[in-house]
């Protein structure tokens, strides 16, 4: 009768232990999600594109500023780095959900890898570098990829955008009417810079303001027309619907000008590729067919300076390449 007791209150230990870590499993889930879950996530974003916004003189912005790091202490090394805030800007710009301190760790640990193999290699200094440098660079090629992609989808679309804008002011409703409606009605990522318009000035953010932060976000010169012509027109007046009409007609003509030139300039461009490429695939290939006759000029240090003189005369050549083949409109 006495061993009784004794597992009964073995038994209720046990389910307190039970209860006690199935709660604890509970409340680490649910602040997991809470900070890290979907909804939390898509908060969060909101709250960084409206950080871009830009403060006025004399206000302080309610807004918390964009993470840099996932990591409190990194974000603060960060935060006194004058070069953070373009980068985050840049990756605004690219269209990624990546922090500052993401980017950086991705190109320190891709050039980490290069030079442990060039060292594992014995492989001179220059060429641990270059081994070094190449993979470092991959991450910040891929960031640049996506924002001139996502720049130029966001050019082509501004004059639809005006368009719907103009056709709704034509109709009798107002320009932040008129761009829920567009935010609404277009596909991204032009719905998505507007959206964020829209909803700063419903939060009561200025539409000076709205419209600086649109142009932070989206560094291209048609946009800034924009802002300028509507901030022109709220302070001078003027039919809004006609402005922004002539604006989307120049920009279409801009666009076109711009497709003319790249398919006149096509044959230079194709040639800057094919002389600048041209000389390491055609090494390559001497080495590959007979390496005895390209070995002098990776082991003699005659062959060695002549070598080096050639790389920065076709890295010069390049840039004067690309400089010659790149027409702005």
């Amino acid at each position: 009768m006495s061993q009784n007791p004794s597992g009964h209150a073995i038994f209720v230990v046990l389910l307190l232990v039970f209860v006690s870590i199935f709660l604890l499993i509970e409340g680490a889930w649910l602040l997991y999600r809470a900070r890290r879950g979907p909804e939390a996530m898509r908060l969060q974003r909101r709250l960084d594109r409206l950080a871009h916004t830009a403060a006025g003189p004399d206000r302080r912005s309610l807004l918390k500023p964009g993470r840099l790091s996932e990591l409190s202490f990194v974000a603060r090394i960060l935060s006194g780095i004058v070069v953070t805030s373009t980068l985050h800007n840049l990756l605004g710009q690219a269209g990624l959900h990546w922090t500052v301190a993401r980017l950086l760790l991705l190109s320190a640990a891709a050039g980490a890898a290069g030079l442990a193999l060039g060292l594992l290699g014995a492989q001179p200094p220059y060429v641990c570098l270059v081994l070094a440098g190449m993979p470092a660079a991959l991450p910040w090629g891929y960031v640049a990829t996506l924002r001139r992609r996502r720049l130029r989808r966001l050019a082509l679309q501004l004059p639809e955008a005006l368009d719907l804008i103009a056709r709704a002011v034509r109709a009798g409703h107002s320009l932040p009417l008129g761009i829920q409606m567009l935010a609404e009605e277009m596909q991204q990522p032009i719905a998505a810079e507007f959206r964020l318009v829209h909803e700063q000035v419903s939060f009561g953010v200025s539409l000076q303001q709205a419209l600086a932060g649109l142009c932070e976000r989206v560094p291209l010169t048609d946009y800034r027309y924009f802002a300028v012509a509507v901030l022109i027109q709220r302070q001078s007046g003027g039919n809004l619907a006609e402005v922004l009409g002539n604006l989307s007609k120049l920009i279409r003509e801009r666009l076109k000008l711009l497709a003319r030139i790249r398919v006149l300039s096509a044959e230079g461009r194709m040639s800057a590729w094919t002389l600048a490429l041209l000389p390491f695939l055609l090494g390559a290939l001497l080495n590959w067919v007979n390496p005895d006759f390209m070995r002098p000029l990776w082991l003699d240090p005659i062959g060695v300076g002549i070598l080096r003189a050639l790389l920065c005369m076709m890295l010069l050549g390049i840039v004067v390449l690309s400089r010659i083949t790149r027409i702005r409109v």
